[in-house]
């Protein structure tokens, strides 16, 4: 468990937090997308989570390009206040070409196989779905990613398979908006939908307000098989 630095594709460099399998390499990779809050210790702990599964996982700081190292939590409303402004200030499509680096990255370290996918939370829920429109990550799990409906036309250029998490009770995804992306993902036999009943945003943030174990460990479960069948 360490951080690394990775070049970016139009200069400078950013850190990202990489965990490995107990057992060494090589194994598939997982690039692992922050929320708004940064690379902190809730990312950090999902990485190790992947590695003890077996995978070599690696979180890039997507907001180094603001304020580099941030890490915040959800537990007020001032630091809610300063990941919304973070975010919000976030160029999103140079935000997919660093995760592109780092997948590049991932592809070409001697503890990879050279297989490797994404999976992301909340805004790396989105940044996922853009990673399998936009990238050839190997495979890509999207947990209630927001503000998907504004993506729709880019359904059409996802040829790799896309695993769908989505929260029917999502506070940030209105339900036409989430009838919007399902409608578009529909017609597109690569992409798989779970709507979660009754839950809410960050349904399967272990520690977070909206919680939900039985949804979490569905969701995390489906997402385990996901990754050993497309990525070995």
């Amino acid at each position: 468990m360490t951080d690394i630095s990775i070049p970016a594709g139009d200069g400078g460099s950013f850190s990202a937090y990489v965990a490995k399998p107990a057992g060494g390499g090589p194994v598939p990779g997982l690039v692992v997308i922050q929320e708004i809050f940064g690379v902190n210790q809730v990312m950090r702990d999902l990485c190790d989570g992947f590695a003890a599964q077996g995978w070599l996982a690696v979180c890039p700081d997507l907001f180094w390009r603001q304020e580099p190292g941030v890490q915040i939590t959800d537990k007020t409303q001032e630091e809610w206040n300063r990941a919304f402004a973070l975010m919000n200030g976030m160029d999103q499509d140079k935000a997919v070409d660093d995760l592109k680096a780092t997948l590049a990255w991932l592809r070409q370290n001697p503890d990879c196989t050279g297989k490797a996918g994404a999976v992301g939370y909340c805004l790396g829920g989105r940044l996922a779905f853009m990673m399998a429109a936009r990238s050839d990550s190997d495979a890509n799990v999207s947990y209630y990613g927001v503000g998907l409906d504004g993506l729709a036309g880019e359904a059409a250029s996802i040829t790799k398979p896309l695993l769908m998490h989505i929260a029917e009770k999502d506070q940030f995804v209105p339900p036409e908006a989430r009838e919007t992306i399902l409608a578009a993902v529909k017609g597109n036999p690569n992409v798989t939908a779970h709507v979660y009943p009754g839950v809410d945003h960050a349904f399967a943030r272990a520690g977070g307000a909206h919680f939900d174990a039985e949804a979490a460990e569905l969701a995390n479960g489906r997402t385990a098989a996901f990754f050993k069948q497309h990525l070995g």
